[in-house]
């Protein structure tokens, strides 16, 4: 179930930070009975922003593909990325 507090709690930061720590997950701050801001630790931003890069990454890279781009094996990528690694 999802943290939900008012905007007037935020005087309780060192609560709210445990709390956010602890959960790991997002607290909805609302403002006049409506959602107003997301809260989240440092971590859970980290994780989600590294999903989705890879969401992103792979959303792309099947639309190359069904845009004509031809696919190529692990193998051959790997041997691609080590030249531009070594070069």
């Amino acid at each position: 179930m999802p943290t939900i507090i008012p905007i007037r709690d935020l005087r309780n930061t060192s609560e709210i930070s445990e709390m956010a720590h602890k959960k790991q997950e997002p607290i909805f701050i609302t403002k006049n009975g409506y959602s107003d801001l997301v809260l989240m630790s440092t971590e859970l931003y980290e994780k989600i922003a590294l999903t989705n890069r890879i969401d992103q990454a792979i959303f792309e890279s099947e639309e190359e593909v069904l845009n004509g781009a031809k696919p190529i094996s692990l193998k051959e990528a790997r041997k691609q990325l080590d030249g531009k690694y070594y070069k």
